[in-house]
């Protein structure tokens, strides 16, 4: 996982609300077992729309998604995550989250940053009116910030900024204790486990 300090991009304004996993990444693309390749896929049904947002060559290379409240509602599917990393999103900005979403977006590298209803409707509007509109994260100060004097703090669960800050998935905590657990498989090499006889 890449770890996340502070990112300058542009934002790319999706005003819907209750954007859910199906739309994020449908049914259909599940069948891969790897974590990439699902950012093609990304809000699928809705790409094929004319004038969808993501069609929209000025958006090209954003890191940084601004959308409406309840983002990431419905199944709990990991692959949500994984589509918007895959596309390149580091940073999704909203009023509220889903829960499982939230969860499974913390542990893939990506930032959600929770803002008030009012400053995100000015974020979607300058970044659907303003050329090439650019907010900075930092997740070290958890700010939000844009060049015309927007700056908004978000609040993060302190473990999960750690994690996010020095890259570490789930897997690269556990490798973190290497040492430790290769020293308790040596101690317990052919140790043999015997249940406790019922009474």
């Amino acid at each position: 996982m890449q770890p996340f300090q502070t990112i300058t991009s542009r934002a790319v304004p999706l005003d819907r609300v209750n954007v859910d996993t199906d739309q994020i990444i449908p049914k259909q693309f599940l069948k891969r077992i790897e974590r990439s390749g699902y950012g093609e896929f990304l809000f699928y049904d809705w790409r094929n729309q004319p004038g969808f947002v993501l069609n929209d060559p000025r958006y090209q290379g954003a890191q940084v998604l601004v959308a409406a409240k309840n983002f990431g509602c419905g199944s709990s599917r990991e692959h949500a995550a994984w589509a918007l990393s895959d596309y390149g999103f580091r940073v999704v900005i909203a009023p509220t989250f889903a829960d499982i979403f939230f969860s499974n977006a913390g542990k893939n590298g990506i930032v959600l940053a929770r803002l008030a209803e009012d400053e995100v409707a000015l974020l979607l509007q300058r970044a659907a009116q303003v050329p090439d509109y650019q907010l900075t994260v930092s997740l070290a100060e958890q700010t939000v910030t844009d060049e015309q004097g927007f700056s908004a703090k978000f609040e993060i669960d302190p473990f999960r900024k750690y994690c996010l800050m020095e890259g570490l998935d789930d897997i690269g905590l556990t490798m973190r204790h290497a040492q430790s657990l290769d020293a308790f498989e040596t101690m317990h090499d052919g140790a043999v486990w015997l249940r406790p006889r019922a009474s």
